[in-house]
């Protein structure tokens, strides 16, 4: 097998090869999304969300974020909110059943002497007439964004009982021209900073598990080379600058661990190392491309793809090597693994007739299932409390993120403008 030379990215998107082919202070970012949201989910709680008392004095629509955030989840659907309410009052339950409503929230905004905001809600059962309880939160301007994901955290998780990931964050790439910048931002794509910009290609994007570091491959040397960098102060450091490509970083789910493909032996195998760069070690041992690696949850496994048996699939072998097993037979071509954090599910790409689709593997049952309607999907991600995937894809020329259920009945597209997104990493609970 003949090496492909180094260099950045080629202009097709399509790459999985990318452990063969490839492998600054913070500021704020300015990328603009619009949320698009389309399907219609099995099963939806109707849900009024009445507008924050004084929001508009906040320079913040609180509730529409909470309601943006809601909906996305495809857990809500948000019906008739209008009406004069705030979490003082006792809401006419008779009144938003007529609405359609099974449970409704209330709030208010109110500037504090201090310049700070007393942000309060409440949440009710309309069905029973019965007070879930609320929250209260002093907080900066700056931080209003943040309270209302935190709100919409504990409404979503108090009426399902699974923990919410509004107040998470994502890591992306945009490109503009020949400027590529890596972006932290809130899970809906809006706020937070600027970690890299770059005039090389920056890709792989990882979170360590604490939230505090990403990974990533950059170009700016003129070659490829895995970085990590502390999120909250940028300080950052070369951990694989070998010869030939190095590429593709996971961390392993205790963070004492990244996985990284290099080719510095001769072609490009899955190698293990510490966050600074030492103790290498070597665990796949072949002659194809092996690449892509993602720690198992429990992180005693690595699932990576190889093209072993003549075209890329998805295996899963021992952090200490041995023989890997195959995972996906469906499908010729199958890439980028991501497994969701019950290990129970792998999403990954599949390419079908010449069309990238995010796809999942039930790996206890084996059901596989289609979940995107693009067909030049890349990156797919779990959010940290399994519900949720985010990938990029192309729509009408454009690259986007994407979030989908698990079932694919809803999903949510994140439309820059001006800009080119891709590279989607979803981080950890936890800010």
């Amino acid at each position: 097998m003949v090496t492909p030379p180094e260099k950045p990215p080629a202009p097709s998107r399509r790459r999985w090869l990318v452990g063969a082919l490839a492998a600054g202070a913070l500021h704020g970012a300015h990328a603009q999304f619009r949320v698009e949201i389309s399907g219609v989910g099995a099963t939806q709680l109707p849900i009024a969300i009445a507008k924050f008392r004084d929001e508009d004095r906040s320079g913040q629509s609180i509730s529409g974020i909470v309601r943006a955030d809601l909906e996305r989840s495809g857990v809500f659907r948000v019906v008739d909110s209008s009406g004069d309410l705030d979490e003082t009052a006792r809401p006419d339950y008779a009144l938003w059943r007529t609405r359609g409503a099974d449970a409704l929230v209330a709030g208010s905004a109110a500037r504090l002497v201090d310049g700070r905001f007393d942000v309060r809600y409440k949440l009710w059962d309309v069905v029973k007439g019965a007070d879930l309880g609320g929250q209260a939160f002093a907080v900066p301007a700056a931080d209003l964004r943040l309270t209302a994901h935190r709100i919409a955290d504990a409404v979503y998780e108090r009426l399902t009982g699974d923990r919410g990931v509004f107040s998470t964050r994502i890591a992306y790439v945009t490109r503009v021209a020949n400027r590529y910048t890596l972006r932290i931002t809130d899970a809906d794509g809006e706020g937070g900073q600027v970690a890299l910009n770059s005039t090389q290609p920056i890709i792989s994007p990882a979170w360590s598990p604490d939230g505090k570091s990403l990974s990533y491959v950059s170009f700016e040397s003129g070659k490829a080379v895995v970085w990590v960098q502390n999120v909250a102060s940028g300080e950052r450091h070369v951990i694989a600058n070998f010869r030939g490509s190095n590429s593709a970083p996971a961390w392993s789910p205790n963070g004492s661990t990244l996985a990284v493909t290099l080719s510095r032996d001769g072609n490009s195998q899955i190698y293990l190392m510490d966050p600074k760069g030492g103790n290498v070690r070597r665990v796949t041992q072949s002659s194809a491309i092996d690449t892509e690696p993602v720690f198992a949850p429990d992180g005693k496994s690595l699932y990576f793809v190889s093209d072993r048996g003549g075209s890329p699939q998805i295996y899963r072998v021992g952090i200490g090597g041995g023989s890997p097993e195959r995972i996906t037979f469906t499908g010729g071509y199958n890439i980028s693994p991501a497994i969701s954090p019950d290990g129970k599910t792998l999403a990954y790409i599949d390419r079908d007739a010449g069309q990238f689709k995010v796809t999942t593997l039930d790996l206890a049952g084996g059901t596989v299932r289609t979940l995107s309607d693009t067909v030049d999907d890349e990156n797919p991600s779990f959010a940290p409390n399994g519900k949720l995937i985010i990938y990029a894809t192309r729509v009408q020329g454009r690259d986007v993120l994407m979030t989908t259920t698990l079932d694919g009945r809803i999903r949510t597209r994140l439309l820059s403008s001006g800009e080119d997104v891709r590279e989607p990493t979803w981080g950890p609970f936890g800010r």
